[in-house]
């Protein structure tokens, strides 16, 4: 049983992939640097929302918000995923399986296209138990590519609150194991590559990581990794945003019909509305919302907007001065 803190993590699931543990787990052939990383991951999130082997250069650099992605890079890169291999090794012992991920990786023009090898598919298309979920929305606010690689491996060690490591593990787990100022090092290694990795983790996910040092005289010789997990809530969907946005923005256009009534207190209750459905519009613009919020905040709008509209009703019948307008229709009731 892990541990659990106090975090609440709004994981929005579609946009998300799934990896198998023992992919999550896999020691690779290579050590990616992040933009690899997101590049390896994009390819698996392309293949999982739409069961295409394709994307378009563009769509990646809008996920992980990169400014400009020269083909100089991509191609340094997307030859890097390429040579990439997984298996399922024991970091203490010298025992190992290789797997090639990719048949080939091609680019024109800004577009992507990939195939996949048959060992690769049942770790990220047939999925049925031990699989982790990974939200790309929190993974590309790392800019450590440990951020990547440890939140990856304390994940797919569900269950788990502790593992020790020694530190030549560690550093293979970072594919930094020849790197001979982290080998004579240990303070060095710790500041620029582990600490760092936690900090991200910490800072951006649900996770809450620490470790003890493990010493022989002076000398560290080891880490006993500790952490603990938040409620991962799911986050609202895009069929719920939409709707929500659309009631929303039919309020906020003819807000100004709404409060302009000549009965003072219906003229009251309609500015309380409007002024309402403004916050609500504020407080999703500044993150994910869960899905019950969602939910909450659209039987909400409706509701307001229902009442906005019948207090304009009870306006035109009392004056002479009709408003003219095309009435929201909302489509979800008549859907229900």
């Amino acid at each position: 049983m892990g541990r659990s803190n106090s975090k609440e993590q709004v994981v929005d699931f579609e946009n998300s992939i799934q990896k198998s543990n023992s992919l999550s787990m896999a020691k690779l052939n290579k050590g990616l640097s992040l933009n690899q990383m997101q590049l390896f991951a994009f390819a698996i999130y392309s293949t999982q929302t739409d069961g295409k082997t394709e994307f378009n250069k563009a769509d990646f650099e809008r996920k992980f918000e990169i400014e400009k992605y020269q083909t100089v890079n991509a191609k340094r890169d997307a030859e890097t995923v390429f040579d990439l291999k997984f298996s399922n090794v024991d970091l203490e012992n010298d025992s190992f399986e290789f797997n090639n991920v990719f048949q080939s990786i091609k680019y024109s023009k800004g577009l992507f296209k990939f195939k996949w090898t048959e060992d690769m598919i049942p770790h990220i298309l047939e999925l049925q138990e031990h699989y982790i979920t990974t939200d790309l929305s929190i993974t590309a606010k790392f800019k450590s590519g440990f951020s990547w690689v440890l939140y990856d491996y304390l994940k797919s060690h569900y269950g788990y609150w502790h593992k020790n490591l020694s530190k030549d593990a560690l550093m293979k787990l970072f594919s930094v194991e020849d790197k001979k100022t982290y080998q004579q090092n240990t303070a060095r290694f710790k500041i620029s590559v582990l600490d760092a990795a936690i900090e991200e983790l910490n800072k951006y996910t649900e996770l809450e990581v620490w470790y003890v040092e493990k010493k022989e005289g002076r000398s560290i010789v080891g880490f006993e990794l500790h952490w603990s997990s938040g409620q991962k809530v799911a986050a609202a969907s895009t069929s719920q945003m939409e709707a929500l946005e659309r009631v929303l923005n039919a309020i906020e256009k003819d807000m100004w019909i709404y409060i302009d009534l000549n009965n003072n207190d219906h003229r009251k209750e309609a500015t309380e509305l409007v002024r309402k459905s403004m916050e609500m519009q504020v407080g999703i613009k500044e993150g994910k919302i869960t899905k019950e919020r969602a939910k909450t905040y659209l039987a909400d709008a409706n509701a307001y907007i229902k009442r906005l509209e019948k207090l304009l009703e009870l306006n035109n019948e009392s004056t002479e001065r009709k408003v003219k307008r095309v009435p929201f229709y909302n489509w979800l009731e008549e859907r229900d």
